[in-house]
């Protein structure tokens, strides 16, 4: 039936997510989610909103969670865009700002999405290589470009790009929108939406998936300087104009307003990330440092695919890319305590025999 295919199908290589395995007592540490619930002021507003108001379509301009993430960051209601998860918010950026003749550029360890999208769009691009510790150079940066793109905390490596070197980079990269993915951002940095004042070809993403629990409901946003939104809203618009639900807005409005559940878990994250991180180093691991809700790790001795099957016999599952310079790491989210007790109980198991 593939006959049927346009070239453009023909050509694409789509992106993997993380796989969701439908066993009993799994222990998924394999797509960063988060392990505690959404707030109990999100269950409410969603329960409140769940009746026959969904017989109605939803403000195509989801302007209550625009207003919300306004007030939250301290910006005008114009500087905001909402989708269905970031990920569809990157989506209408690269059609809409990041589609030039000259490349797009974006490290050469990354969010996979990326080059999904570039061929996608027929979006030339380069892939810059991190440095040897994966940390970006944002000087590798200064060169002919079409735009630029990287996650802060990377992904999957969790390192964190220092809020003055993305300032450098605006400084120096002026004829192009920089944006910057915010996904894992509150889990130990500081965001680059207070720089967006300052820099119009700023463009800042982040996602309600991670930090906000909201990976279910599907609620993104970016922002920026109002003519790049106006240039999100195009596209949009000439898309799909209802990608937000009622229950996604009233959901996200919540959970913003939720500011002391928000710290607690994010806190909670941050502390278990770092006896994580301990234990696994007193099992003979390298872990990175990260930012994120999530560690990369390798150990010298012995091959990460092996101890990613036997993790998987001990029903446990984490995430092994197979891919140049990081075939040797594992990326493990950082679930509850109990979880990640678990996880290093039987890596202290695993590794004799691997």
């Amino acid at each position: 039936m593939s006959r049927f295919w346009s070239d453009l199908v023909k050509n694409l290589t789509p992106y993997v997510p993380g796989e969701q395995p439908k066993v009993d007592n799994l222990i998924k540490l394999n797509t960063n989610e988060n392990p505690y619930a959404p707030s109990p002021k999100v269950l409410q507003a969603i329960a409140a909103a769940n009746g026959e108001r969904l017989k109605l379509y939803p403000d195509p301009n989801a302007l209550e969670l625009k207003q919300a993430i306004a007030e939250y960051y301290g910006v005008e209601v114009n500087q905001v865009f909402v989708g269905n998860g970031s990920d569809e918010v990157l989506a209408h950026a690269f059609q809409g700002l990041l589609k030039h003749s000259k490349p797009l550029l974006y490290p050469d360890i990354s969010y996979s999405f990326y080059p999904t999208y570039c061929k996608l769009y027929g979006i030339n691009q380069e892939m810059i290589p991190l440095r040897a510790d994966f940390s970006i150079d944002v000087e590798d940066f200064i060169r002919p470009n079409g735009g630029i793109i990287f996650p802060n905390p990377n992904a999957p490596t969790g390192k964190l790009l220092a809020l003055k070197d993305i300032e450098k980079l605006l400084k120096k990269n002026t004829g192009s929108v920089v944006v910057v993915d915010e996904a894992y951002i509150d889990f130990g940095g500081e965001t680059a939406i207070k720089l967006v004042n300052k820099y119009d070809n700023l463009l800042v993403t982040q996602s309600f998936s991670k930090s906000r629990s909201l990976a279910g409901l599907r609620v993104g946003c970016a922002v920026g300087h109002p003519v790049l939104i106006e240039a999100l809203e195009r596209v949009k618009n000439s898309f799909n104009s209802y990608p937000m639900d009622l229950l996604a807005i009233k959901g996200g409005v919540a959970a913003l307003q939720d500011k002391d559940y928000f710290n607690k878990t994010c806190q909670a994250i941050i502390d278990t990330r770092k006896t994580t991180t301990e234990g696994l180093e007193a099992l003979g691991f390298e872990v990175v440092a990260s930012a994120a809700n999530f560690v990369f790790a390798k150990h010298p001795d012995k091959d990460a695919a092996a101890i990613f099957q036997a993790l998987r016999e001990h029903a446990i599952v984490v995430r092994y890319f197979n891919k140049p310079r990081i075939n040797q790491h594992l990326r493990i989210t950082i679930g509850t305590d109990a979880e990640m007790q678990a996880l290093l109980d039987a890596l202290a198991k695993i590794l004799p025999t691997v």
